[in-house]
Protein backbone atom coordinates (compact mmCIF):
# COMPACT_ATOMS: atom_id res chain seq x y z
CA UNK A 1 0.00 0.00 0.00
CA UNK A 2 2.81 2.48 1.15
CA UNK A 3 4.58 1.59 -2.30
CA UNK A 4 1.01 2.56 -4.19
CA UNK A 5 1.02 5.71 -2.16
CA UNK A 6 4.10 6.57 -3.11
CA UNK A 7 4.36 5.95 -6.51
CA UNK A 8 0.94 8.61 -6.56
CA UNK A 9 3.09 11.49 -5.61
CA UNK A 10 2.43 10.61 -1.49
CA UNK A 11 5.58 10.32 0.64
CA UNK A 12 3.97 8.07 3.18
CA UNK A 13 5.35 7.38 6.70
CA UNK A 14 4.62 3.96 8.00
CA UNK A 15 3.71 4.31 12.03
CA UNK A 16 3.70 1.21 14.18
CA UNK A 17 5.30 -0.18 17.46
CA UNK A 18 8.46 -1.48 17.91
CA UNK A 19 9.27 -4.76 19.98
CA UNK A 20 12.87 -5.84 21.04
CA UNK A 21 12.89 -8.70 18.22
CA UNK A 22 11.12 -6.39 15.77
CA UNK A 23 13.12 -7.13 12.50
CA UNK A 24 15.26 -4.06 11.12
CA UNK A 25 13.07 -2.30 8.56
CA UNK A 26 14.13 1.01 6.20
CA UNK A 27 11.89 0.64 2.96
CA UNK A 28 13.21 2.97 0.38
CA UNK A 29 9.54 4.20 -0.43
CA UNK A 30 8.65 5.37 2.72
CA UNK A 31 9.67 6.82 6.38
CA UNK A 32 9.62 4.83 9.39
CA UNK A 33 8.26 5.43 12.79
CA UNK A 34 8.05 2.65 15.20
CA UNK A 35 7.48 3.46 19.12
CA UNK A 36 9.19 1.16 21.68
CA UNK A 37 6.46 0.53 24.08
CA UNK A 38 6.37 -0.44 27.91
CA UNK A 39 4.35 -3.07 27.86
CA UNK A 40 2.81 -6.07 25.74
CA UNK A 41 -0.23 -7.09 25.94
CA UNK A 42 -3.59 -6.05 27.67
CA UNK A 43 -5.32 -2.95 28.37
CA UNK A 44 -2.04 -1.14 29.78
CA UNK A 45 -0.43 -1.67 25.70
CA UNK A 46 -3.63 -0.67 23.75
CA UNK A 47 -4.01 2.22 26.11
CA UNK A 48 -0.05 3.33 25.59
CA UNK A 49 -0.30 2.72 21.74
CA UNK A 50 -3.60 5.29 21.98
CA UNK A 51 -1.89 7.91 23.53
CA UNK A 52 1.59 8.12 22.32
CA UNK A 53 -0.46 7.53 18.69
CA UNK A 54 -2.29 10.39 19.05
CA UNK A 55 0.83 12.23 20.07
CA UNK A 56 2.37 11.80 17.74
CA UNK A 57 -0.54 12.00 14.38
CA UNK A 58 -0.94 15.80 16.61
CA UNK A 59 2.33 17.17 15.66
CA UNK A 60 3.74 14.85 12.36
CA UNK A 61 3.20 17.15 9.33
CA UNK A 62 0.96 15.22 6.96
CA UNK A 63 -2.16 15.77 4.53
CA UNK A 64 -3.54 12.35 5.35
CA UNK A 65 -3.98 9.73 8.09
CA UNK A 66 -4.98 6.23 7.71
CA UNK A 67 -6.28 3.95 10.23
CA UNK A 68 -4.91 0.63 9.43
CA UNK A 69 -7.83 -1.63 11.78
CA UNK A 70 -9.55 -0.46 14.80
CA UNK A 71 -6.81 -0.54 17.37
CA UNK A 72 -5.69 2.40 15.67
CA UNK A 73 -8.86 4.01 14.76
CA UNK A 74 -9.72 6.23 18.02
CA UNK A 75 -6.00 8.49 17.67
CA UNK A 76 -6.72 8.51 14.30
CA UNK A 77 -10.17 10.14 14.46
CA UNK A 78 -9.18 12.74 17.24
CA UNK A 79 -6.48 13.93 15.70
CA UNK A 80 -7.92 13.99 11.96
CA UNK A 81 -10.54 15.81 13.60
CA UNK A 82 -8.56 18.43 15.20
CA UNK A 83 -6.21 19.19 12.25
CA UNK A 84 -8.94 19.10 9.96
CA UNK A 85 -7.45 15.69 7.87
CA UNK A 86 -8.81 13.64 5.67
CA UNK A 87 -8.64 9.75 7.44
CA UNK A 88 -9.46 6.56 5.24
CA UNK A 89 -9.86 3.38 7.57
CA UNK A 90 -8.58 0.76 6.14
CA UNK A 91 -9.87 -2.71 8.38
CA UNK A 92 -7.50 -5.88 7.68
CA UNK A 93 -10.32 -7.88 9.86
CA UNK A 94 -13.77 -8.13 11.40
CA UNK A 95 -11.83 -6.72 14.60
CA UNK A 96 -14.90 -7.65 16.99
CA UNK A 97 -14.43 -11.18 15.86
CA UNK A 98 -11.64 -12.00 16.93
CA UNK A 99 -10.95 -15.00 19.13
CA UNK A 100 -9.10 -12.48 21.73
CA UNK A 101 -12.06 -9.94 21.88
CA UNK A 102 -15.25 -12.19 20.56
CA UNK A 103 -14.61 -14.98 23.16
CA UNK A 104 -13.50 -11.87 26.62
CA UNK A 105 -16.42 -10.27 27.30
CA UNK A 106 -14.99 -7.31 28.68
CA UNK A 107 -12.82 -6.71 25.91
CA UNK A 108 -15.89 -7.26 23.68
CA UNK A 109 -17.85 -4.82 25.28
CA UNK A 110 -14.99 -1.96 25.39
CA UNK A 111 -13.97 -2.81 21.37
CA UNK A 112 -17.62 -2.87 20.64
CA UNK A 113 -18.34 0.26 21.79
CA UNK A 114 -15.40 2.00 20.19
CA UNK A 115 -16.18 0.78 17.05
CA UNK A 116 -20.42 1.87 17.19
CA UNK A 117 -19.01 4.84 17.84
CA UNK A 118 -16.41 5.26 15.56
CA UNK A 119 -17.63 3.22 12.05
CA UNK A 120 -20.70 5.42 11.32
CA UNK A 121 -18.41 8.55 11.14
CA UNK A 122 -16.04 7.15 8.37
CA UNK A 123 -16.71 8.09 4.62
CA UNK A 124 -13.30 6.38 3.32
CA UNK A 125 -13.56 2.55 3.66
CA UNK A 126 -11.53 -0.29 2.76
CA UNK A 127 -11.56 -3.82 4.06
CA UNK A 128 -9.84 -7.26 2.46
CA UNK A 129 -12.69 -9.47 1.10
CA UNK A 130 -16.17 -9.32 0.46
CA UNK A 131 -17.86 -11.40 3.40
CA UNK A 132 -15.69 -8.93 5.60
CA UNK A 133 -17.28 -5.95 4.02
CA UNK A 134 -20.96 -7.36 3.67
CA UNK A 135 -20.33 -8.04 7.27
CA UNK A 136 -20.23 -3.79 7.87
CA UNK A 137 -22.68 -2.75 5.20
CA UNK A 138 -25.20 -4.75 7.19
CA UNK A 139 -24.12 -3.90 10.37
CA UNK A 140 -23.79 -0.26 9.24
CA UNK A 141 -25.63 0.69 6.58
CA UNK A 142 -21.84 1.91 4.90
CA UNK A 143 -20.47 1.10 1.64
CA UNK A 144 -16.75 -0.19 2.13
CA UNK A 145 -14.48 -1.07 -1.20
CA UNK A 146 -12.91 -4.35 -1.14
CA UNK A 147 -8.39 -4.39 -1.43
CA UNK A 148 -7.35 -7.71 -1.26
CA UNK A 149 -4.11 -8.18 0.37
CA UNK A 150 -2.09 -9.46 -2.43
CA UNK A 151 1.54 -9.94 -3.55
CA UNK A 152 3.23 -7.93 -6.30
CA UNK A 153 3.58 -10.30 -9.35
CA UNK A 154 6.83 -12.54 -10.21
CA UNK A 155 8.06 -15.04 -11.26
CA UNK A 156 9.21 -18.18 -8.82
CA UNK A 157 12.74 -18.26 -9.21
CA UNK A 158 14.09 -21.44 -7.88
CA UNK A 159 17.83 -21.84 -6.98
CA UNK A 160 18.90 -25.44 -7.62
CA UNK A 161 21.60 -25.20 -4.68
CA UNK A 162 19.14 -23.86 -1.82
CA UNK A 163 18.68 -26.27 0.59
CA UNK A 164 16.23 -25.92 3.76
CA UNK A 165 18.64 -26.60 6.92
CA UNK A 166 17.38 -30.34 7.78
CA UNK A 167 15.30 -31.53 5.35
CA UNK A 168 16.58 -33.74 2.00
CA UNK A 169 16.14 -32.61 -1.36
CA UNK A 170 14.44 -35.58 -2.03
CA UNK A 171 11.69 -34.81 0.82
CA UNK A 172 8.35 -32.52 0.68
CA UNK A 173 8.47 -30.10 2.57
CA UNK A 174 4.45 -28.98 3.85
CA UNK A 175 4.86 -25.69 4.41
CA UNK A 176 3.08 -23.56 6.99
CA UNK A 177 4.06 -19.35 6.87
CA UNK A 178 3.49 -16.08 8.17
CA UNK A 179 2.69 -14.05 11.61
CA UNK A 180 -0.20 -15.86 12.52
CA UNK A 181 0.79 -18.84 14.28
CA UNK A 182 -2.17 -18.59 16.40
CA UNK A 183 -4.60 -20.36 18.11
CA UNK A 184 -7.46 -21.78 16.00
CA UNK A 185 -5.45 -21.95 12.93
CA UNK A 186 -5.35 -25.89 12.96
CA UNK A 187 -1.45 -25.99 13.20
CA UNK A 188 -2.04 -28.41 16.14
CA UNK A 189 -3.86 -30.91 14.10
CA UNK A 190 -1.60 -30.33 11.47
CA UNK A 191 1.79 -30.99 13.25
CA UNK A 192 -0.24 -34.29 14.86
CA UNK A 193 -0.57 -35.18 11.52
CA UNK A 194 3.16 -35.90 10.89
CA UNK A 195 2.76 -38.77 13.28
CA UNK A 196 3.84 -42.19 11.89
CA UNK A 197 0.39 -43.81 12.03
CA UNK A 198 -0.78 -41.51 9.80
CA UNK A 199 1.79 -42.71 7.00
CA UNK A 200 2.97 -39.20 5.49
CA UNK A 201 6.49 -40.32 4.39
CA UNK A 202 9.55 -38.76 3.22
CA UNK A 203 8.28 -35.55 3.99
CA UNK A 204 8.54 -32.50 7.05
CA UNK A 205 6.63 -29.89 7.75
CA UNK A 206 8.30 -26.71 7.76
CA UNK A 207 6.86 -23.96 10.46
CA UNK A 208 8.01 -20.42 9.38
CA UNK A 209 7.00 -17.31 11.81
CA UNK A 210 5.38 -16.37 15.49
CA UNK A 211 2.46 -16.00 17.06
CA UNK A 212 0.54 -16.77 20.39
CA UNK A 213 0.46 -20.16 19.50
CA UNK A 214 4.57 -20.65 18.92
CA UNK A 215 4.86 -22.28 22.59
CA UNK A 216 2.90 -24.27 22.62
CA UNK A 217 3.19 -26.06 19.13
CA UNK A 218 6.93 -26.41 19.98
CA UNK A 219 5.87 -28.18 23.52
CA UNK A 220 3.28 -30.39 21.16
CA UNK A 221 6.32 -31.51 19.08
CA UNK A 222 8.39 -32.53 21.96
CA UNK A 223 5.57 -34.37 23.51
CA UNK A 224 5.05 -36.72 20.71
CA UNK A 225 8.78 -36.51 19.86
CA UNK A 226 8.14 -35.22 16.39
CA UNK A 227 11.19 -33.03 16.15
CA UNK A 228 12.54 -35.46 12.86
CA UNK A 229 9.35 -34.45 11.01
CA UNK A 230 8.69 -30.72 11.98
CA UNK A 231 10.93 -28.17 11.62
CA UNK A 232 10.55 -24.47 12.97
CA UNK A 233 12.00 -21.26 11.54
CA UNK A 234 11.62 -18.16 13.27
CA UNK A 235 9.41 -14.85 11.41
CA UNK A 236 12.63 -13.14 8.57
CA UNK A 237 12.07 -10.51 5.63
CA UNK A 238 9.16 -11.05 2.68
CA UNK A 239 11.98 -11.35 0.33
CA UNK A 240 14.02 -14.33 2.09
CA UNK A 241 10.64 -16.31 2.94
CA UNK A 242 9.52 -16.38 -0.90
CA UNK A 243 12.71 -18.25 -0.86
CA UNK A 244 12.03 -20.60 1.34
CA UNK A 245 8.03 -21.28 -0.12
CA UNK A 246 9.22 -21.47 -3.54
CA UNK A 247 10.97 -24.64 -2.15
CA UNK A 248 8.14 -26.06 -0.77
CA UNK A 249 5.72 -28.97 -2.19
CA UNK A 250 2.64 -27.78 -0.54
CA UNK A 251 1.61 -25.20 1.32
CA UNK A 252 -1.29 -24.98 3.94
CA UNK A 253 -3.70 -22.78 5.37
CA UNK A 254 -6.10 -24.92 7.67
CA UNK A 255 -7.83 -22.19 9.87
CA UNK A 256 -11.00 -23.31 11.62
CA UNK A 257 -13.77 -21.35 12.02
CA UNK A 258 -13.79 -20.70 15.95
CA UNK A 259 -14.93 -17.02 15.11
CA UNK A 260 -16.72 -14.77 12.92
CA UNK A 261 -13.02 -13.67 11.89
CA UNK A 262 -11.53 -16.70 11.20
CA UNK A 263 -14.81 -17.99 9.58
CA UNK A 264 -14.73 -15.04 7.22
CA UNK A 265 -10.80 -14.92 6.57
CA UNK A 266 -8.40 -14.73 3.45
CA UNK A 267 -5.00 -15.52 5.12
CA UNK A 268 -1.96 -13.46 3.11
CA UNK A 269 -0.26 -16.96 3.05
CA UNK A 270 -2.79 -18.18 0.35
CA UNK A 271 -1.62 -16.10 -2.74
CA UNK A 272 2.48 -16.16 -1.44
CA UNK A 273 1.77 -19.53 -1.63
CA UNK A 274 -0.17 -19.00 -5.52
CA UNK A 275 2.18 -16.42 -6.52
CA UNK A 276 5.04 -19.44 -5.93
CA UNK A 277 3.62 -21.91 -7.76
CA UNK A 278 2.58 -24.21 -4.68
CA UNK A 279 -0.16 -26.60 -4.66
CA UNK A 280 -2.59 -24.97 -1.61
CA UNK A 281 -4.20 -27.65 0.95
CA UNK A 282 -6.97 -25.51 2.51
CA UNK A 283 -9.64 -25.82 4.97
CA UNK A 284 -13.79 -25.17 3.26
CA UNK A 285 -13.61 -21.18 4.76
CA UNK A 286 -15.94 -19.69 2.57
CA UNK A 287 -13.55 -16.80 0.82
CA UNK A 288 -10.84 -19.42 1.03
CA UNK A 289 -12.38 -22.37 -0.76
CA UNK A 290 -13.81 -19.73 -3.05
CA UNK A 291 -10.48 -18.90 -4.51
CA UNK A 292 -8.89 -22.73 -4.75
CA UNK A 293 -11.65 -24.08 -6.86
CA UNK A 294 -11.94 -20.83 -9.01
CA UNK A 295 -8.51 -20.90 -9.92
CA UNK A 296 -8.28 -24.75 -9.10
CA UNK A 297 -4.89 -24.71 -7.21
CA UNK A 298 -4.95 -27.17 -4.66
CA UNK A 299 -7.32 -29.45 -2.59
CA UNK A 300 -9.74 -28.63 0.12
CA UNK A 301 -9.93 -30.42 3.38
CA UNK A 302 -13.52 -30.51 4.82
CA UNK A 303 -12.35 -31.76 8.75
CA UNK A 304 -10.08 -30.28 10.92
CA UNK A 305 -8.80 -34.12 12.90
CA UNK A 306 -5.40 -35.15 12.27
CA UNK A 307 -6.50 -38.16 10.44
CA UNK A 308 -8.33 -36.27 7.42
CA UNK A 309 -5.50 -33.69 6.77
CA UNK A 310 -2.80 -36.64 7.27
CA UNK A 311 -5.27 -38.41 4.37
CA UNK A 312 -5.30 -35.51 2.25
CA UNK A 313 -1.51 -34.75 2.28
CA UNK A 314 -1.37 -38.28 1.23
CA UNK A 315 -3.49 -37.61 -1.62
CA UNK A 316 -1.60 -34.90 -2.74
CA UNK A 317 1.68 -36.24 -2.59
CA UNK A 318 1.02 -39.62 -3.69
CA UNK A 319 0.02 -37.80 -7.28
CA UNK A 320 2.66 -35.95 -8.91
CA UNK A 321 0.41 -35.66 -12.36
CA UNK A 322 -2.48 -33.66 -10.49
CA UNK A 323 0.79 -31.84 -8.02
CA UNK A 324 1.75 -30.46 -11.66
CA UNK A 325 -1.59 -29.51 -12.65
CA UNK A 326 -2.34 -27.81 -9.52
CA UNK A 327 1.71 -25.71 -10.09
CA UNK A 328 0.51 -24.94 -13.26
CA UNK A 329 -2.52 -23.42 -12.71
CA UNK A 330 -0.98 -21.29 -9.78
CA UNK A 331 1.19 -19.92 -12.05
CA UNK A 332 -1.13 -19.07 -14.84
CA UNK A 333 -3.69 -17.80 -11.42
CA UNK A 334 -1.13 -15.38 -10.18
CA UNK A 335 -0.98 -13.43 -13.49
CA UNK A 336 -4.61 -12.01 -12.08
CA UNK A 337 -4.39 -12.72 -8.56
CA UNK A 338 -1.87 -9.62 -7.85
CA UNK A 339 -1.18 -6.52 -6.56
CA UNK A 340 -0.67 -4.59 -9.80
CA UNK A 341 -3.92 -5.27 -10.50
CA UNK A 342 -5.48 -4.77 -6.75
CA UNK A 343 -3.52 -1.63 -6.62
CA UNK A 344 -6.11 0.03 -9.42
CA UNK A 345 -8.28 0.22 -6.37
CA UNK A 346 -5.88 1.89 -3.67
CA UNK A 347 -5.36 4.39 -6.78
CA UNK A 348 -9.00 5.40 -7.84
CA UNK A 349 -9.54 5.70 -3.36
CA UNK A 350 -6.58 8.01 -3.11
CA UNK A 351 -6.49 9.69 -6.12
CA UNK A 352 -9.11 12.11 -4.79
CA UNK A 353 -6.51 13.27 -2.36
CA UNK A 354 -4.03 14.28 -4.49
CA UNK A 355 -6.12 16.13 -6.30
CA UNK A 356 -7.62 17.86 -3.99
CA UNK A 357 -4.08 18.67 -2.07
CA UNK A 358 -3.03 20.04 -5.58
Amino acid sequence: MAQTLASMGFSPILAGVRFPESLFFAPQYARVWRMPVLFRKGFLFYAEIQLRLLIYLLWVKTDLIVANDLDTLLPAQIAARIRNKPLVYDTHEYFTGVPDVAMRPLRRLVWGTLENWLFPMQKTILTVNHSIAQLYQKKYAKTLLVVRNLPRYRKPAQDAYFQIPGIEKHEAVILVQGSGLNKGRGIEELILAMKPEYGIRDAKLLIIGDGNAKKLLTELVHAHQLHSRVIFMPRMHYQQLCEYTSRATIGVSVDKPICINYLYSLPNKLFDYIMAGLPVLASDLPEVQSIVEKYEVGLICGQHDPASIANCINRMLSDRDQLKTWRENCLEAAKTLNWEREEEIVKVVYGRFVANKS
